[in-house]
């Protein structure tokens, strides 16, 4: 990428699109297209299409996506198939009728078998089931990915597919029931902490493990691969470590310092027993992550703490 080039970051606003543009602004890019939701839907193909044919992006970094936790994933399964498939078919196939040189597309750890081997390796894909879920939103990424491929062996597209792990950063989503489980994490013990509440209720065991990667460090790993990465199939981006769900949350009482006591409730689900991607792969690509998990847990306490939260996630 020249610092001329048009590049269009889709998702902009949320965390990974966010981190991207960050880091974008940060190495001196300034012709960036940015359009938020209400300017732009992205599931709509004439609005798309119309876009695409006024901006002629140069590059596309498609990190627009309606995600959220297992609880959002296991309620609004036809949302998250249909509204993620129309993003990306959008997105994909007009970038190619208009001559993107490149797209950059945001996948996740989830599109991996619920019981793949660990760490997962790339090759893991499409050998067994999905974590039941999760499994509309894996689809449909599991879809973009073949998408990008196809238009890579049938038009010449070079299109690359990254699979991030378990994300947090600046921007995340707190509600209470949709997010991800480490910020609805930090929202629940800064909350029992700020109301003297004496315990914390954790959904499922706290046995299974998840690895987790600051935002700012997938959009510098992102920023690298548009740059360096050309080829085909996906490639996991991850920091290559893992922790339980109960340390998780004792990690994350200890920064808040909250005293109280961290309970799990069993009678609900655990999900993926284990996830973690193995990132052999992007390093031989010549990329690691550097964030430690304490150092970025911190970093996005002290933004949960200054920033005014949108009402949408303080709504219990």
């Amino acid at each position: 990428m020249e610092k001329k080039d048009k590049i269009y970051i889709a998702g902009h606003n949320g965390m990974v699109g966010s981190a991207i543009h960050s880091k974008l602004v940060k190495e001196g890019f300034d012709n960036l297209i940015t359009y938020s939701s209400y300017q732009l839907d992205l599931r709509d193909q004439k609005q798309v299409s119309d876009f695409f044919v006024s901006e002629k992006p140069d590059y596309v970094f498609l990190a627009a996506a309606k995600v959220g936790g297992i609880i959002a994933n296991n309620t609004y399964r036809a949302e998250f198939l249909y509204d993620n498939l129309q993003i990306q078919n959008n997105i994909i196939h007009n970038s190619y009728l208009n001559g993107v040189k490149k797209l950059l597309f945001l996948g996740s750890s989830c599109i991996y078998p619920k019981l793949a081997p660990q760490p997962m390796k790339e090759e893991y894909l499409l050998t067994g089931s999905l974590e039941s879920t999760n499994e509309p939103y894996a689809i449909a990424k599991i879809a973009g990915i073949k998408m990008c491929d196809a238009y890579r062996d049938q038009y010449g597209c070079n299109y690359i597919s990254v699979m991030p792990t378990n994300l947090y950063g600046y921007n995340d989503n707190y509600h209470p029931q949709n997010s991800h489980v480490l910020p609805a994490l930090i929202r629940r013990i800064h909350e029992a902490k700020e109301g003297n509440t004496s315990a914390v209720t954790i959904w499922g065991t706290g046995s299974p493990f998840r690895e987790f990667l600051f935002a700012g460090d997938l959009a510098e790993a992102c920023f690298y691969l548009m740059q360096t990465y050309n080829e085909p199939g996906i490639i996991n981006i991850g920091s290559g470590v893992e922790i339980s769900i109960k340390d998780l949350a004792q990690l994350i009482k200890k920064i808040i310092g909250y005293t109280g006591e961290i309970q799990f409730d069993t009678s609900k689900p655990d999900g993926t027993p284990r996830k973690l991607v193995n990132v052999t792969k992007l390093a031989n690509a010549g990329w690691q992550h550097h964030t430690k998990l304490e150092d970025g847990i911190k970093l996005v306490y002290k933004d949960f703490l200054n920033k005014s939260l949108d009402k949408s996630q303080l709504v219990a």
